[in-house]
């Protein structure tokens, strides 16, 4: 019987690469993967919708299921990325802001509204930090080549006001000449004159670890869409898609464990496995919707605070329904 041929577009992931080479292989399914830097795949899927399966922004997906009755995109709970984000707010080296409050009132840069990172983020510094959503202003566009844009329109309330810089301008620019007061971005800022941007918090990975041990959260940034008409043809291949993601993700986390010849770079690669469960818990980057539900709840109520949804999702009503629960033998 001849399998289903489908386009997967994914980052080049340590959890993923065992679908890329094809050790994993989806049941019922002739994968080609993509591998494609990530703002490509998101932007190439949003607007074109040119694969079949992709990763995509958790935010994106977000706003794109509260916007649209049905919408084009299903998804599966497979997260192949998580980040913690106190590490992502930059500062000008001698700005005097060293709290984030004292940012209220200013101009903040962000590549774009919807950005996952920067959801997290503003839900973060509001919830913990004392800054307000709405009491910043925020300009968007590229961070170091102009012209970036949304990549799907957004409908936000009138006390978030949110601009595009000016269309031969870079945020790291605008950061280092003193025209916005801070950036958040998932990617380091690389200023033409080095020494000239800092972090916000010199000790982010103290925050992060604080952060992650208080909530139990560890930050989801992208999630697994389907084409609604892939899904509507093949209402199977979402859940054999979403259980080889989780067979990949064993594959890695089975190798990151090997003790006799270590498999990356990192020196200490066990110490950080032993210190990341310590705080996080064994299975710290778990897969499936029970697992994730309350991390899932506090960024949904994050994407309504901030104006991306009109009405505040449940965790549930992003993942098909295939995939809510497994068979029990």
């Amino acid at each position: 019987m001849s399998r289903v041929p489908l386009s997967l577009a994914c980052w080049d992931y340590d959890r993923t690469r065992a679908l890329a080479d094809g050790t994993v292989v989806p049941t019922g399914v002739d994968l080609t993967y993509l591998c494609l830097p990530v703002e490509e795949t998101f932007f190439r899927m949003l607007r074109h919708r040119e694969f079949d399966v992709a990763e995509m922004s958790l935010a994106s997906y977000v706003t794109h299921v509260a916007a649209s009755d049905p919408p084009e995109l299903v998804a599966v709970p497979a997260f192949p990325s998580r980040a913690f984000r106190h590490h992502g707010i930059y500062v000008r080296a001698d700005s005097p802001v060293t709290d984030p409050a004292e940012l209220a009132g200013g101009l903040v840069g962000v590549p774009e509204y919807q950005l996952t990172a920067a959801v997290w983020i503003r839900g973060i510094l509001a919830d913990r930090h004392g800054l307000p959503v709405e009491s910043v202003g925020y300009r968007t566009g590229g961070m170091h080549r102009p012209g970036r844009t949304e990549k799907q329109p957004l409908a936000l309330p009138p006390e978030i006001v949110v601009e595009q810089i000016p269309a031969d301008r870079t945020l790291v620019e605008m950061l280092v000449d003193g025209e916005i007061d801070a950036l958040y971005a998932p990617r380091t800022p690389q200023p033409a004159r080095p020494g000239t941007v800092r972090r916000l918090f010199p000790d982010a990975r103290a925050q992060e670890e604080r952060y992650a041990s208080e909530t139990g959260i560890f930050p989801i940034m992208h999630t697994v869409v389907l084409r609604r008409e892939v899904y509507r043809s093949h209402p199977w291949a979402a859940r054999s898609v979403f259980e080889a993601f989780e067979r990949a993700k064993r594959v890695t986390e089975d190798r990151m464990a090997e003790a006799a010849a270590n498999p990356t770079m990192i020196p200490w690669v066990i110490d950080e496995l032993d210190r990341a469960r310590s705080i996080l818990g064994r299975d710290y980057w778990p897969y499936g919707l029970a697992a994730n539900r309350a991390t899932l709840r506090v960024f949904l109520r994050y994407a309504h605070e901030q104006g991306l949804t009109g009405r505040r999702l449940d965790p549930a009503d992003l993942f098909v329904a295939e995939t809510h629960d497994s068979v029990v033998i």
